[in-house]
């Protein structure tokens, strides 16, 4: 295998798959990293995902795969795992050899990490959109053109420029690429969501929480704290005499939150005027009719018994529109918590020609 064709194995981290009725949009993601402290030393780690939900990822120290989804094991015969695992070992031969190239046109300083990202989003309506991108100390060096069939350097330097030049010289592998990133990634995703269904289209019903808590000596902040959702995507606003709260800088929203028990959390702060009655509206998938969560000043204003453990939360929230919305796409900023290791993943829009652009390989890795 020629180092360059190292780019094909997170495509063959899971293999194809039948057709399955979607509810909504899915994607796949696989991520890859490998960290290098000197010229004979490296780190080698991956993590696979369909949407948020954590299939398999790479063992740093010895590259076998663990499998995090009960169902994700029997969706491949063992003979298929075989030759993945095996693959796996060629491949991080491969990226090595293609980074002793780069090494031998460019100086380096030790330790570095190079990074990789393939995702392909699968529409109910079976429109798909793929991506594949490399990235260097967490800055995208190459993007796939998939409609050319080629890499294009992201930014322009020595580096870029060189790896582009290695990886343009294969003309075969690019084709294969497309062939790849068109058809069998979708493959994948299909199968993964028929044998997951049950893990990937779950819903979770939110709770809501309201309550008052100082913010000065004359100032008060009302906070709907909602929790236990999935999937992510929620629209939470505030409802001021029946009126939604226009944006402003009286309205706060916290990220995203992951719990520990695969749910999401999230608040949304409000700066209440006197004789004013106060709602907090969440909508979700889960549920039938916008959850109301109902606040006045006759209810108290002293601080909830879980203001003082929201204080955490409050370095975290900043000025911003009335929604606190997330797109199937992960448009949104998760940040994790500690119980769940959870990882910040920034979404760009794409270039023209790339394709979906659901992520850089520089990010959220």
């Amino acid at each position: 295998m020629q180092p360059c064709c190292l780019l094909l194995f997170p495509f063959f981290f899971f293999f194809p798959g039948t057709w399955a009725e979607l509810e909504g949009s899915h994607m796949l993601q696989l991520l890859h990293f490998v960290t290098f402290q000197n010229a004979t030393s490296m780190q080698v780690g991956g993590l696979g995902l369909v949407g948020d939900i954590k299939i398999g990822s790479l063992d740093r120290r010895t590259g076998d795969i663990h499998y995090h989804q009960p169902w994700l094991r029997p969706a491949l015969p063992k003979g298929d795992w075989d030759v993945i695992e095996s693959s796996i070992k060629s491949y991080v031969r491969d990226f090595n050899s293609l980074v002793q190239k780069l090494t031998n046109h460019i100086r380096m300083s030790y330790p570095f990490v190079f990074q990789s990202s393939i995702s392909c989003k699968l529409e109910p309506n079976r429109t798909t959109r793929t991506f594949l991108a490399i990235a260097y100390e967490g800055e995208d060096l190459l993007q796939f053109h998939l409609k050319k069939g080629t890499w294009d350097r992201v930014p322009d330097n020595e580096m870029s420029a060189t790896a582009e030049h290695l990886l343009n010289n294969a003309t075969t592998l690019n084709e294969l690429i497309q062939v790849l990133l068109n058809v069998t990634c979708v493959d994948i995703l299909e199968r993964f969501i028929e044998y997951g269904r049950v893990s990937l289209e779950r819903h979770e019903l939110p709770t809501a929480t309201v309550f008052a808590r100082k913010a000065g000596p004359a100032q008060l902040l009302l906070v709907c704290r909602i929790t236990g959702f999935y999937p992510r995507p929620i629209s939470v606003a505030w409802l001021r005499d029946g009126h939604e709260v226009p944006p402003g800088p009286a309205l706060n929203t916290s990220a995203v939150l992951p719990n520990a028990d695969f749910t999401y959390q999230v608040s949304l702060l409000v700066a209440p005027v006197a004789g004013d009655t106060y709602t907090c509206s969440v909508q979700h998938v889960s549920l039938q009719e916008p959850l109301l969560e109902d606040w006045s000043e006759w209810r108290g204003a002293g601080p909830h018994p879980e203001a003082g453990g929201l204080g955490s939360l409050l370095p975290l929230t900043w000025p911003c529109p009335h929604r606190s919305r997330t797109d199937a796409g992960g448009d949104d900023t998760a940040v994790g918590t500690a119980a769940d290791e959870g990882r910040e993943t920034v979404r760009e829009p794409p270039r023209e020609g790339y394709e979906d652009g659901e992520g850089s390989a520089g990010q959220g890795v």
